[in-house]
């Protein structure tokens, strides 16, 4: 699973020239999915960013540069965010929907909020699962988001602010909050969000 900068999948960017050059590091088990039948995934999401990306199988250290010096660099850093995505669990056709202007991608590490011991962690993650996946499946239906847990992360896809609220909702089955006070909170957030948008519609 992804570890140390290669979890986050962002390590600095470094400037070749003028050439911003950004990379991942994927679990062994995550390289085939990026790469895809064929090399599918890879040439798609390289199509669509205007990317290079090259990939060590070896290690599972991922290279991301731009084809040309014209493509601008949030392109590079969408191109990251997606091979982030998949390195953490999601699925290509979801990890492309970070290449919509107002997505993002947000991760929790389990770690920091339970600690190393592995009991610990597979409880709460099968909090957040829930029984079935029903806990995981209700955030994300009332959010709209996409969520994956994988190793020690819970990953989040969605706009900021429906991410944001199905982060706090996640870190409130950490704390042990009980799950239709989970739900409530979402209802609520969730209305409230949608008021202060069409609020904002109408001005």
């Amino acid at each position: 699973m992804p570890r140390g900068e290669g979890a986050q999948g962002a390590a600095a960017g470094r400037s070749v020239p003028g050439v911003l050059r950004l990379y991942a590091k994927l679990p062994p088990d995550r390289i085939g999915v990026l790469i895809g039948e064929k090399g599918r995934v890879k040439t798609e999401i390289m199509k669509r960013t205007r990317t290079r990306i090259t990939v060590d199988s070896t290690t599972g250290m991922v290279i991301i540069e731009p084809e040309s010096p014209d493509v601008p660099p949030f392109m590079v850093m969408k191109a990251q965010e997606v091979v982030r995505a998949i390195a953490y669990g999601f699925p290509p056709e979801k990890a492309l929907k970070l290449l919509d202007e107002d997505q993002v991608l947000i991760v929790i590490d389990l770690k920091q909020y339970v600690g190393d011991a592995p009991n610990h962690l597979k409880r709460i993650k099968g909090r957040i699962i829930g029984e079935k996946g029903k806990a995981r499946k209700t955030i994300e239906e009332m959010t709209g988001t996409y969520i994956s847990i994988y190793g020690n992360y819970v990953a989040i896809i969605g706009d900021y602010e429906t991410a944001s609220i199905a982060k706090q909702a996640v870190e409130m089955l950490i704390q042990g909050r009980q799950h239709s006070t989970v739900y409530r909170y979402l209802e609520r957030a969730m209305f409230d969000l949608r008021r202060s948008r069409m609020t904002q519609l109408w001005r």
